[in-house]
């Protein structure tokens, strides 16, 4: 893809241009072996970076509010899930809050009805592509775009559209940047999580969450069905009190939860149609 004025250049590609200058004075200084070590370190970062979720190395991404923010945005991913969205809902309106659903449209199409009770209630919703492939940074660019586009249209029949996606698993890739500049979409990550995987390990979930946590951070926790085999007598209940924990001691913190549109200085979703902005 040819580099406009009009784009600046990403990180990726301000490393790649200082790794080939400094192989070339190393090949003019000290002979062909030597500017191998440069290009070698680019290499090397490239195959690290989509690992690196709160990096922006291929593309622009936001991982995190101001630091001067007073408050923190929650952000679920995965579902919705006619299990763990329900009690969310719950919890988010017991609380007084919003966040903002990281759907997939595998799901979406699936729960209608969550995707509408979730609007309902005032949240926004984010595109995490349609299957949740952890691969799909591997695949074409073609095979991403589809994956989105099929989630952007689902969601569309509810009468919105997402500016925000998040990558499975938060993982990035040279192609991500132009699939998404052509979408009109923004990549939106996050600074804490609760290392959770998936809610198949809820235990301890919240301390993990609070320890880390920061002003200006966007937090990520699932709405997802764990799939564990453990019966949801059990489930639910550490669930729930891991969640009022999160939010009885962002409160200890002094921790406002905000609109995700509110720190990051953006929408997150409009309307289908007309372009007015929602939160």
């Amino acid at each position: 893809m040819k580099i406009s004025d009009k784009r600046a250049l990403t990180t990726g590609e301000k490393t790649g241009v200082a790794a080939f200058v400094l192989a070339s004075l190393f090949f003019v200084l000290w002979g062909p072996a030597w500017s191998i070590f440069p290009l070698a370190g680019f290499v090397l970062l490239c195959l690290a970076a989509p690992f690196a979720t709160g990096y922006g190395f291929f593309l622009p991404v936001i991982c995190r509010g101001p630091r001067k923010a007073d408050g923190v945005a929650l952000s679920f991913d995965d579902g919705p899930d006619p299990v763990t969205t329900p009690l969310i809902l719950d919890i988010l309106k017991c609380y007084q809050v919003t966040a903002t659903f990281f759907v997939t449209g595998e799901n979406a199409r699936r729960h209608p009805d969550l995707i509408a009770r979730i609007l309902d209630q005032g949240h926004a919703i984010g595109n995490h592509t349609y299957s949740h492939d952890p691969l799909i940074m591997l695949k074409s660019s073609g095979h991403l775009k589809r994956e989105i586009v099929k989630t952007q249209d689902i969601l569309a029949a509810h009468g919105i559209r997402p500016l925000v996606f998040r990558p499975p698993a938060g993982i990035t890739s040279p192609k991500l940047g132009p699939v998404l500049s052509g979408l009109g979409l923004t990549a939106v990550n996050f600074s804490c999580r609760a290392m959770d995987r998936g809610n198949r390990r809820i235990s301890g979930m919240a301390l993990k969450i609070l320890n880390r946590v920061k002003p200006g951070g966007i937090i990520l926790m699932h709405d997802s069905n764990p799939r564990t085999g453990m019966p949801d007598k059990q489930f639910i209940p550490g669930f729930i009190t891991e969640l009022n924990c999160v939010f009885d001691g962002l409160e200890t913190r002094n921790l406002a939860v905000v609109p995700l549109s509110e720190l990051i200085g953006q929408p997150v979703m409009e309307k289908a149609g007309p372009k007015e902005a929602v939160d």
